[in-house]
């Protein structure tokens, strides 16, 4: 997509106000907190790869966490000093979507936690990339 896209039209309010306006969803209340299907997660607002279930953990934050994205390419990482405090946040490389933030103190092998907002996601089992139609 590119830069110009409407994206009120393309995500419901709830998506927009997380991965447009930088908001956070409630701990403990998004779908993917505790999805344990296999597969890979995807930027809700581009369809970019993101992370997979293999890096990912339970952090007991309140949101999804993951040791590693899919590749450093797939995520941005910048600065910010929003409500107070200094974090860094984690967004989509490709659209610039806010996905959570990024914390060291994960779990081997990186000691990183990316703690992500469920409604920043989609996600694509890993049955589903092998389907065929019949």
């Amino acid at each position: 997509m590119d830069k110009n896209t409407d994206w009120k039209q393309k995500l419901s309010a709830e998506q927009y106000r997380i991965a447009r306006e930088g908001g956070t969803e409630a701990p403990f209340s998004g779908k993917y907190y505790q999805h344990k299907e296999i597969g890979t997660y995807h930027c809700v607002c581009c369809n970019t790869p993101l992370f997979h279930t293999r890096q990912k953990y339970d952090s007991g934050s309140g949101w999804p966490s993951y040791w590693a994205p899919l590749s450093d390419a797939a995520i941005q990482n910048v600065s910010d000093h929003s409500r107070g405090m200094a974090r860094t946040e984690t967004r989509c490389a490709q659209c610039g979507a806010h996905l959570g933030h990024v914390f060291e103190d994960g779990p081997p092998p990186t000691g990183l936690r990316y703690c992500i907002n469920s409604v920043s996601l989609s996600f694509l089992a890993d049955d589903d990339i092998f389907l065929t139609p019949e």
